[in-house]
């Protein structure tokens, strides 16, 4: 395999996270990765934001927060349903 190059693997950094590549892809970002320290560590930055992210949502909202977005929704779609002529 010849290295896919800082600027791919960063492009498709996102994406590789996800496992939304396809094999061959995958495979040159996780190549290019174990060489360069500086995507590696943007790799690292990717993964510890995303496993923040997903502990967050993982998490329930305060019930007062829970009600008053639940709230505006339902005023929002209410607003929406009205059909003017």
């Amino acid at each position: 395999m010849t290295d896919c190059g800082c600027e791919k693997a960063r492009q498709e950094l996102e994406e590789y996270l996800h496992n939304e590549l396809c094999r061959e892809d995958a495979a040159d970002i996780r190549e290019h990765v174990a060489n360069c320290p500086e995507c590696s560590a943007e790799l690292n930055v990717g993964r510890t934001i995303t496993e923040v992210v997903q502990r967050a949502c993982r998490e329930n909202a305060p019930g007062e927060l829970r009600l008053a977005v639940l709230t505006r929704i339902r005023e929002v779609q209410a607003h929406s349903a009205v059909v003017i002529d």
